[in-house]
């Protein structure tokens, strides 16, 4: 989550007099600077945190009540959605099912009126850093709804029964109004139930997660995103209606997305974005926009005295050197994925073979 969103979710909480969603907000914020080795801010946010005095919920509430909202809040992000789909570069398909999706919603009532519901249960796959994510947000931002972010770190517990305690708690909470709710990496807790090397509390915990999103209001939008489509449970892909790929981008895809960077550049490259998408090899949009982001960086900090061609020019030598998963591992990168791919494929194999000797 974005620095600025965490702090107008600060902002709104001390307005509001939200104390927990105030804490579990600087918690976040906490995390975000150890995370960038910013110890000593992190004490300090700490250290002002536990001055907050935690004041008793009214009387007027009862106390499940009082469980199930707090609860609830707890596990999620409230995002402000700033991107549009007309800013993002997307397969025809997904740009397609994102405008008629919103015009699902937005004219709901005509729908009802034949006796149908828009949908709003979407399973977006793919590779990182292709747009995924970016997908949910705009969705969020045509329908003009709240952006609800899944805290994986809030919502899984180390108990028995504590994670399907605050699943519930979550789709309670998500119900009491019309918003989008994501759920990002969505494969951490929709894993496949078949796969013996997961316990029972996961096996539970996923036909939990199912029951809870059948039972979700079409005014509840919610889209999980998965960079491993294999690893999820076959009864995931029926629970939605919408299935989107996000592949990894062509250099034509890339040329395109570089070419709508270049616009917003006070100077044009001598380099075309063809050339620049075939120099980079990158294998996500979001490679591409750090290196345009890096770019422009070395031209700012050169105070008018780096051109953007050199600056383009220091940063592909750079990026050559770059640590991909490639590097780290050698050749035997593609031979790790496909050795699980095989095991997976094993295991799969093994387990259909004992349902038909057991039928048989």
């Amino acid at each position: 989550m974005a620095k600025s969103d965490l702090l107008v979710s600060l902002v709104r909480a001390g307005i509001a007099g939200d104390k927990p969603m105030l804490r579990s907000t600087v918690e976040a914020i906490v995390a975000d600077e150890r995370a960038k080795s910013h110890h000593a801010y992190a004490d300090r946010l700490e250290r002002a945190l536990q001055t907050v005095a935690v004041t008793p919920p009214s009387l007027a509430t009862s106390s499940s009540q009082r469980q199930t909202t707090v609860a609830g809040r707890d596990t999620i992000l409230e995002v402000t959605p700033r991107i549009s789909l007309d800013e993002l570069v997307l397969p025809l398909p997904a740009r397609a099912e994102g405008l008629q999706l919103i015009e699902e919603h937005v004219r709901a009532d005509v729908l009802r009126a034949s006796g149908y519901e828009p949908r709003h249960r979407i399973l977006l796959s793919g590779p990182p850093g292709n747009g995924k994510t970016s997908f949910a947000e705009a969705i969020a931002e045509g329908l003009a709804l709240p952006f609800f972010v899944v805290r994986y770190d809030a919502l899984v517990g180390s108990y028995l029964g504590e994670t399907n305690a605050r699943l519930r708690a979550l789709f309670d909470y998500a119900r009491t109004q019309p918003c989008v709710l994501f759920f990002d990496e969505f494969d951490a807790i929709g894993k496949e139930r078949g796969d013996d090397h997961e316990t029972g509390e996961i096996k539970r915990v996923v036909s939990f997660l199912l029951m809870q999103i059948d039972k979700l209001p079409s005014y509840v939008v919610a889209i999980a995103a998965t960079n491993h489509a294999e690893l999820l449970d076959r009864a995931v892909w029926r629970r939605f209606q919408l299935k989107l790929s996000f592949p990894a981008p062509q250099i034509a895809e890339i040329a395109h997305f570089i070419e709508r960077i270049f616009v917003s550049w006070p100077d044009r490259p001598s380099l075309t974005a063809e050339e620049l998408a075939r120099k980079i090899d990158a294998t996500s949009y979001a490679e591409v926009l750090d290196f345009c982001q890096n770019v422009r960086r070395r031209q700012i900090l050169g105070l008018g005295e780096v051109s953007i061609n050199s600056a383009i020019t220091a940063e592909l030598e750079n990026w050559s050197s770059r640590v991909k998963p490639e590097n780290i591992y050698g050749g035997r990168f593609n031979q790790t994925i496909a050795a699980a791919d095989a095991k997976q494929s094993n295991r799969k194999a093994k387990r259909q073979a004992a349902k038909n000797s057991e039928a048989d």
